[in-house]
Formats: C-alpha cells, sequence, structure tokens
C-alpha cells in the first residue's frame, strides 16, 4: 500500500492551512474596508455619525448573532461545507455594497458582509485542530488570528488609494471579486480533515443541540473564555474598522496619510504578538488569564496618557498607542485557547462561537457607544471636536471594567477547583460534573 511520506502530509496540512487563512484574510478585508471610507461613506450616504456608526455596528451584531448557529453548523457540516457558504455571501454582500446608492441598501449589504464574515474564523480554528498536532495548535491558532488581519492592511492604505483613484463602485467591486478566486482555491485544495474532504458530524435534534451548547456553557472554561474575549480585542476593532481613521485626523489632527500608515502599523502591530503570545500561552497556560488582564491594563493605561494629553499628542505616543492596542486583537485568542481546553473535541467549535460572541459584543457596544456620544456632543454636526472625540472614546473604560471582574471571578473559581499541574498536563479545565 502506499504511504504519503511525512513530507507530504506536512505540505498538505500548511496548504489546507494557507487557504483557510487567505478565506479569513478575505473576510477581514471585507469587515475592515469602510475603516478608511468613513469620511466618504457620510456624503455618499448623507448620515451621521450613528448612522456611520450603525453600519459597522449592524455588521457586528449580525457577526456576534451568528457565532452560536455557525459553531454548531461547523460541528455538523464541516469547515469545507461551511466556508463555501461564506464566499459567497461576503462578496455579495461586498458588491451590494459597491452598487448602494442609499443608506438603506447600505446596510443591507453591511448585512450578509456580517453574515458571510461570521462563518470563517471558527471553520479555520477548526482545521487547525483537525490537520496539525496538538502541541502546535495553540501556537497555529494565534498566527491564524493575526496573519488573517493582514486582509486589514489592504483595508488601510491600499483602499484609499483605491477610492481615490477608482471611485466607490469600482473599489468595493474590485475587492467582491476577489472572492470569486478563493473559492476556486478552496474547492481545490480544502478538505476537512487528512482523511475527509467533508467530515459530518452526527446529527442531532432541537433538544440535542440545546443540551449540546448548554454543556459547553456549564464549564467555567468557556465563561472565562468569553470575558477574556470580551476585554480584550474591542479597542482594536474599533480602531482598525471605524473610529481610528477619523480619530486620527479630526482629534489628533494628522494627515490622511500618516493616519492610514498607523492603521497598517496597527495589523502589523497584531501580527508581531501573535507568535510570541502563542509561545507563552503553549509553556505557561495557569498564566493565561493573568497575561489578558496585564493586556487589559496596559490597554487602559495607554489610551489614558493619550485622551488625557493636552491638546494633540505627539506623533511618537501615538505610535505608543498603536503598537499597544494591537496586542488587543491577539489576547483574544487566548479566550479560545480556553475553550479548547475546557470541552471535548466534538463540542470545541460551538463553544468558540459562545466565546467568539464576547468580543465581537464588546466591539459592537463600543461602535454604538462611541457613536452616540459623538452625536451628542456634537448634535446636527458631523465636524467632531476633539473634545468630543476625548469623550467618545472613554466609553471604552465601562466595557474594561466589566470585563476585567468578570475574568477575575471566574479565574477564581476555576483555580479553586483545578491544580497548576492539571493546567500543564493538558486536562485544565474540564470541570467533572460541569458537562
Amino acid at each position: 500500500m502506499y504511504r504519503r511520506s511525512p513530507g507530504t502530509e506536512t505540505g498538505r496540512r500548511y496548504l489546507v492551512w494557507i487557504v483557510g487563512l487567505s478565506i479569513y484574510a478575505l473576510a477581514v478585508f471585507h469587515r475592515s474596508s469602510l475603516a478608511v471610507a468613513g469620511l466618504a461613506a457620510t456624503e455618499r450616504f448623507h448620515i451621521s455619525a450613528s448612522q456611520l456608526a450603525s453600519f459597522t455596528m449592524l455588521q457586528l451584531l449580525v457577526y456576534a448573532a451568528m457565532q452560536i448557529p455557525v459553531g454548531l453548523m461547523v460541528d455538523r457540516f464541516g469547515s469545507r461545507t461551511v466556508l463555501t457558504a461564506a464566499v459567497v455571501v461576503v462578496s455579495l454582500g461586498q458588491a451590494g455594497f459597491a452598487f448602494a446608492d442609499s443608506y438603506v441598501a447600505a446596510l443591507g449589504a453591511r448585512v450578509l458582509v456580517g453574515a458571510g464574515d461570521a462563518m470563517t474564523f471558527i471553520c479555520v480554528l477548526r482545521l487547525v485542530g483537525s490537520w496539525f498536532p496538538r502541541r502546535q495548535v495553540p501556537l497555529v491558532s494565534q498566527l491564524t488570528g493575526n496573519l488573517g488581519q493582514l486582509g486589514a492592511i489592504a483595508a488601510a492604505a491600499p483602499m484609499t488609494w483605491a477610492l481615490g483613484q477608482f471611485g466607490w463602485t469600482r473599489a468595493y467591486l474590485t475587492g467582491a471579486l476577489v472572492g470569486v478566486v478563493a473559492l476556486l482555491a478552496l474547492r481545490l485544495f480544502l478538505r476537512d480533515s487528512p482523511e475527509q474532504a467533508h467530515l459530518r458530524g452526527v446529527p442531532m435534534s432541537a433538544r440535542d443541540l440545546v443540551a449540546s451548547l448548554a454543556a459547553s456553557w456549564s464549564q467555567p472554561g468557556t465563561k472565562l473564555g468569553l470575558w477574556v474575549h470580551f476585554s480584550t480585542p474591542f479597542t482594536t476593532g474599533l480602531m482598525g474598522m471605524l473610529w481610528g481613521y477619523p480619530f486620527l485626523v479630526t482629534a489628533e489632527h494628522v494627515s490622511p496619510g500618516v493616519a492610514s500608515a498607523l492603521l497598517s502599523l496597527l495589523v502589523l502591530t497584531c501580527v508581531g504578538y501573535g507568535p510570541f503570545l502563542g509561545w507563552l500561552v503553549g509553556r505557561h497556560p495557569w498564566h493565561r488569564s493573568t497575561t489578558a488582564l496585564i493586556i487589559v491594563g496596559a490597554l487602559a493605561v495607554t489610551w489614558g496618557v493619550v485622551l488625557l494629553w493636552p491638546g494633540d499628542a505627539p506623533l511618537p505616543l501615538l505610535i505608543l498607542l498603536i503598537i499597544v492596542v494591537g496586542s488587543g486583537g491577539p489576547a483574544s485568542m487566548i479566550g479560545f485557547d480556553v475553550a479548547r481546553t475546557s470541552n471535548p473535541d466534538h463540542r470545541v467549535a460551538s463553544a468558540s462561537g459562545i466565546i467568539n460572541v464576547g468580543g465581537f459584543t464588546a466591539s459592537l457596544l463600543a461602535v454604538l457607544g462611541i457613536g452616540v456620544v459623538l452625536d451628542v456632543l456634537t448634535p446636527g454636526s458631523g465636524d467632531y471636536t476633539p473634545h468630543a472625540f476625548r469623550w467618545a472614546m472613554s466609553v471604552q473604560y465601562l466595557l474594561w471594567g466589566i470585563g476585567v471582574i468578570q475574568i477575575v471571578r471566574y479565574r477564581r473559581r476555576i483555580r479553586s477547583l483545578t491544580t497548576r499541574e492539571q493546567v500543564a498536563g493538558g486536562s485544565s479545565m474540564v470541570i467533572p460534573g460541569a458537562s
């Protein structure tokens, strides 16, 4: 019988991962493509700050609402099938956004973008778990979350250039057409596991689905993962998806080119943190929640210095802010590693879906809160003042406060039920009696 060599298996493993990662990066591009077009969108659709925020808010709401259903879909139908649907839906949404000429039509297009985006990340995490040895999963998962953010680089400076050169419709339509290439690569090369192209789960009744979700939620580690994911990535998301560019240009008075460069630096910084945090989490699993708390503290302190700075913050301080904010997205991956060690394999995708709700719910609240504060402080005007932006960005502290309280709460519970040796041995938080 012919046996594939280890080198061949490794090559297949990385080819599958690269295809999945590319699809995730494409979804991130579509998700983030409004970040540098916010001011253009207010003119195109004649909308206020709250209405502009509603694009991202609705997109995030759809994303968050779909996480648990998508997790169940991936457990049942496999990553290949769900990713196929994701590429089709997100591409249709971006094409619709290209041709939208009214606020309502644009909202409908962003719903599709959010829905397609929602199907990608959990699928790729499931592929990583199916294709890679367990010892490599934390690092490859971190790399997936962070290298996928390269899609946001294409939504920063290149998208700014494309909007200026080609206009709204052609710039967004070109992005949508990339989905055709992604779909072809998916169908040719991506398989759910080394043994099967389509990995199917056991059909479950509605009662079984509810019981499976309840079992995942009953694990304290799932709750801890959710609050880690709630507390860490929203500041990175609101900067990269919507408010970063207007804040830098309007409140800190940097040029559009510098603002775009800073947002590109944000993405590169996210990528840089990934391997380090993946190594740290794999080596010191007992301190995963401590790592998350330290990062939240660094975010709060750095934002505080910028927001309290008299006048415009100097460029080195803004660069420092971007570097620190870049840690938020990678830190959120700690929550998924907690999910992986808190649930049996057949529930990992649905547990990841539960956890993914946390960060996107926080991002939704932050984006909406900032828009509301801006409108209250600058009623009837799109000319947002530095004073208004500083108060608006302070909304983040409320979310950090809630998240830190919950992280401390659940890590105390877990540490009372497990030992450092159990965590180090890989049986960290599957609490007997909690499932």
